[in-house]
């Protein structure tokens, strides 16, 4: 294996995961910003009110995605098992 092929291979995973990460992260970012303004409009300055509605928000999310996050992983790891025997007989130039 080159290093090119490496990078490749670490750039796939690292979108991989990037696209896994992004529908939770954006929930809770969302859900965040909403506590926080609620927070500043009512004057209310508690760290534990913004914790709990995230944490449900975010789970419901992982809930209702982890179906796709199935189905993009077991498509990701059949794509890696196929290029498996690609990568290794590759040779330097």
């Amino acid at each position: 294996m080159d290093a090119a092929s490496a990078a490749e291979m670490t750039q796939q995973a690292m979108i991989q995961v990037l696209w896994l990460a992004a529908p939770i992260l954006a929930v809770g970012l969302v859900v965040g910003l909403l506590i926080g303004i609620l927070q500043s409009i009512t004057q209310v300055q508690d760290h534990t009110l913004s914790f709990a509605p995230k944490l449900i928000a975010i789970l419901v999310v992982i809930c209702l995605c982890l179906p796709w996050f199935f189905e993009k992983m077991a498509d990701y790891s059949q794509q890696t098992l196929k290029e498996i025997p690609q990568v290794i007989t590759r040779q330097q130039p």
